[in-house]
């Protein structure tokens, strides 16, 4: 089991300074001598941008113009597209510095009911490589490769001319060791099953700083679901339930060049986890009668789903300013010449108490005919990222033009 454990510990590690959220232990990563108290949860690979598009942007998507991956980001945004039918294909490594064979793949695909509704449909597999299980002597138990996914069905409508809904139902699967016992205790793969809600209003024909341009603005709470636990007996732990909100401004210089400017805002729905308290002469923790640790200041991770998420919003140990810190910031610029070439750029900011993401974003795009390409290139400010340094590609394949390619073809 050592290779397995060093892997898990790694990932958990990188996760946990650059994503915040992966363990299944929200307790074990409060310091109260730094301050640090980052919110863990199960399944955090539902969180990774999918796509290389919004991924050289900051990671800012919730409102920017609706397209094949707007299933991640606002569901409601797919009664915006302004095509029949199309899908795209992503894929991103993950840890590439350290080992070779870890990425997150996607696929993501739409079709135009009528001129109200749009139904979607995605697949995100994240696959953690080849291991090899051993006993504690170092003996062979097993072989086994790690893997998690989700799968998706989304579907946006118009409620009004500029606005929509959305929603989207998610079945998550992670298997992370093959159910190979672990130090004697049965494992078994994590399921759950989740819901997104999600609204968008956009409004292109308007006029900003004498020019013509649009404005949107879009919300979206995604993976409301099921807890998830790895062992019949263990605590169940939360899913990554967020709340994503942002604006997109779009300037139209003239009828070949615009500019967007993007700003997205990200909370995690989900208990934040407590400050224990502690012996003053030894640090220790200190229990009370039923073995259970007594919290010093905040509350109790152990709540239902409900009261997690609304409680979220003021269960933090350092009251309202550790709440703010929750929050991370997305913004993004996104250049479009002649609606052919793009140029992207970003920032991501998160707080040094919940994981000190910090990281810059560039990217290009490119639309022809029938298909497009982007790509992505992080580049990390603080600590190491599992994406520093990494090229990510989105192809994108438009079945408008492809029907009309043919037509012109057969004529």
């Amino acid at each position: 089991m050592r290779k397995l454990f060093i892997i898990l510990l790694t990932i958990g590690i990188v996760n946990t300074a650059s994503f915040a959220q992966f363990a299944t232990n929200r307790d074990r990563f409060t310091d109260s001598t730094l301050q640090l108290n980052t919110i863990t949860t199960a399944v955090p690979f539902l969180l990774i941008t999918p796509d290389s598009r919004a991924g050289a942007m900051g990671d800012a998507g919730v409102a920017m113009s609706a397209d094949a991956n707007s299933i991640h980001w606002n569901p409601a945004k797919l009664a915006f597209v302004d095509k029949e039918m199309g899908f795209a294909i992503s894929y991103a490594p993950w840890l590439r510095q350290l080992v070779p064979d870890i990425n997150l793949s996607y696929l993501s695909g739409f079709k135009r009911l009528d001129d109200m509704s749009t139904l979607a449909a995605s697949l995100r597999y994240f696959s953690l490589g080849d291991i090899t299980f051993t006993d504690n002597v170092g003996n062979t138990i097993g072989q086994f490769r790690p893997n998690e996914f989700a799968l998706d069905v989304a579907y946006g409508r118009k409620l009004a001319d500029n606005f929509s809904g959305g929603i989207a139902l998610r079945y998550i699967y992670s298997n992370l060791t093959g159910g190979i016992s672990a130090n004697g205790t049965a494992t078994t793969a994590g399921n759950s099953v989740a819901v997104d809600v999600s609204g968008f209003y956009n409004n292109q024909d308007m006029e900003i700083l004498g020019k013509d341009g649009g404005f949107a603005a879009g919300i979206n709470i995604s993976n409301i679901g099921a807890k998830m636990s790895y062992t019949e007996n263990a605590q169940k732990d939360f899913i990554p339930i967020n709340l994503r909100m942002g604006q997109s401004t779009t300037i139209r210089f003239d009828d070949y060049n615009s500019l967007s400017f993007l700003l997205d805002f990200n909370k995690l729905l989900v208990p934040t986890p407590p400050q224990y308290l502690r012996d003053s002469a030894t640090g220790a923790l200190v229990y009370d009668s039923n073995g259970e640790k007594i919290i010093s200041k905040g509350r109790s991770s152990n709540v239902s789903i409900a009261s997690g998420m609304f409680g979220s919003f003021s269960d933090a140990p350092d009251g309202f300013k550790e709440e703010l810190r929750e929050f991370n910031i997305s913004a993004g610029m996104e250049y479009w010449y002649n609606k052919l070439l793009a140029l992207r750029m970003g920032y991501f900011n998160e707080h040094v108490t919940k994981g000190n993401r910090k990281y810059l974003t560039f990217g290009a795009g490119l639309r022809l005919s029938v298909f497009g390409l982007d790509i992505a290139y992080l580049v990390a400010t603080t600590q190491q990222n599992p994406l520093a340094n990494t090229i990510r590609f989105t192809l994108s394949f438009n079945f408008d033009d492809f029907k009309k390619q043919n037509k012109d073809t057969n004529e």
